[in-house]
């Protein structure tokens, strides 16, 4: 970038939001409390089956619910955000949270508790589009950008991990309700500081009429396709209705995409994810996120029913992980994004992390947590922590204002399907590798003991053949970042609109 050019974006800029800092502490305490919520209720899940009398056959909607509503609404959240203004939707996402979370704690049969799970999707996909856009808005300065960013990754990364040890805490020492409950005083307190705090930089919305069909194509499609996963997982993929899901959203996704380069005003304008830098992002965060859901299930699995772990254990058991996962986020990458193209930063960050991945492959049913779990998630930490925050920032970089909220959405969509995806295809993987180890060994087992060593044995062997896969998909991931993702480091000046997006065309040599 010239210098002319330089001054003319200095000059077209707008000056920055005295109140930005005060505004990350709300944004990043809001999208605490929705990523955690993604796990705190797997381990209360149990409980609440027992106290409401759930079948096993419906558990699983207490997570399908949210994960539909969630998935689905996202690329609506992101345009209402866009529509409404990000502050409004960001606090009507908040208090509508707050409200569902209170109706789930209260529920007393099972029809408020799934109903609730689907309320707190609907309000969490206004909420998550809404809280990134206002960081991409919020804060243009590249170094400031990194610092707020590399806050924000490292939350997004490690909350699933906090998610678990409250959870345990929580359904230990409280009951399940709790898990719920606990989401409103995060709520309050962010909506209050939100709504005294925050101040949306003018000009920034995009008040083009919203597009109906796109809007019903788009919802119709992620739902088909998140529950098409999820229903693998329980029904298999040879499942016919599984199938038909998986048909229908194809169809209606193409049919959406056909519509978006045809009409006036797009949901999601085609220019947000034909950019080769943000759809790179796109693709190489949704198959991370593959492996990490899978691993988060699969190491919750192991700790607890093969080596015997309390919840509240389990969930300190992934504190290396989330250690990990801030240092990766502040330390590394918020330090070199300014410095080193975003690619050299996701590229090996994708590969740490399938090394540590490559660790747990290891596993037995006696191995050690401090010989090879502890350096495992520290490794996987580190490089997701490295990879996530300059893709979290690359993702909205270059992006016109009135399109941030869109943008933001397609990160949360791309982790959204990438976690249903992850759990299903991990989970059979693992199941089938079980069956067939325990059909081999049963046999030979004569009494209960032994037979009971070999269920044990056939689970962990289970849980290394998927995540031999999740290995894989790391890799992939890192090869797409390496492959796709052209940027240059990002100009020391600060960046919006149209400079921006050349800044992401056209790699900046250092002066």
């Amino acid at each position: 970038m010239s210098e002319t050019a330089q001054a003319a974006a200095a000059v077209k800029a707008p000056a920055p939001d005295s109140n930005r800092w005060k505004a990350l502490t709300f944004i990043a305490l809001a999208q605490l409390m929705v990523v955690l919520d993604a796990t705190i209720v797997n381990i209360a899940l149990p409980s609440a089956q027992h106290d409401l009398g759930i079948s096993d056959g419906n558990r699983q909607w207490v997570i399908t619910a949210y994960a539909l509503a969630f998935g689905g609404l996202l690329l609506f959240g992101g345009r209402i955000a866009d529509l409404w203004g990000r502050r409004n939707t960001f606090v009507t996402g908040l208090i509508g949270f707050a409200a569902a979370s209170a109706l789930g704690g209260a529920a007393q049969n099972e029809v408020m508790l799934l109903g609730s799970r689907a309320l707190q999707g609907v309000f969490g996909a206004l909420l998550a589009p809404a809280a990134l856009s206002l960081l991409a808005v919020m804060f243009t300065d590249a170094k400031e950008r990194a610092k707020a960013f590399g806050i924000y990754g490292a939350i997004a990364g490690g909350g699933g991990a906090v998610g678990l040890i409250l959870g345990g805490f929580l359904t230990e020492y409280l009951n399940w309700r709790w898990t719920f409950f606990v989401n409103i005083p995060f709520a309050i307190v962010a909506a209050l500081g939100a709504y005294f705090v925050i101040r949306e930089p003018a000009g920034s919305r995009n008040r083009s009429p919203l597009d109906i069909p796109g809007v019903v194509l788009s919802t119709l499609g992620l739902v088909s396709l998140v529950y098409g996963f999820t229903r693998a997982e329980s029904e298999g993929w040879g499942d016919a209705l599984t199938i038909g899901l998986f048909v229908a959203s194809a169809l209606l996704l193409a049919t959406f995409v056909f519509v978006e380069s045809k009409v006036k005003a797009p949901l999601l304008p085609l220019r947000v994810i034909t950019e080769r830098n943000r759809g790179g992002v796109y693709l190489s965060l949704g198959l991370a996120i593959i492996a990490m859901f899978g691993l988060f299930l699969f190491l919750t699995y192991y700790l607890q029913i093969v080596k015997g772990y309390s919840p509240v254990k389990t969930g300190f058991a992934f504190l290396p992980m989330i250690a990990g996962m801030i240092t990766g986020s502040t330390q590394i990458g918020a330090r070199l994004m300014t410095r080193v193209p975003a690619r050299l930063l996701m590229g090996p960050g994708f590969l740490v992390a399938a090394l540590g991945m490559l660790l747990l492959t290891q596993l037995e049913i006696g191995s050690s947590y401090a010989a090879l779990l502890l350096p495992a998630m520290l490794l996987l930490g580190l490089g997701m922590g490295s990879a996530f925050m300059p893709a979290m920032s690359l993702a909205t970089l270059g992006v016109e204002p009135r399109d941030s909220g869109v943008a933001s959405a397609m990160v949360n969509t791309s982790q959204q399907v990438g976690g249903a995806i992850g759990t299903a295809l991990l989970n059979t993987i693992a199941a089938s590798a079980t069956t067939s180890y325990v059909a081999d060994h049963i046999g030979a087992a004569a009494s209960g003991p032994q037979q009971q060593l070999v269920q044990l044995k056939g689970m962990v062997e289970g849980y290394t053949s998927a995540i031999w896969f999740a290995v894989g998909i790391l890799v992939a991931a890192a090869g797409i970042a390496f492959t796709l993702i052209n940027a240059g480091r990002p100009d020391m000046s600060s960046v919006s609109g149209e400079d921006a997006e050349e800044e992401l065309k056209v790699p900046v040599v250092a002066h």
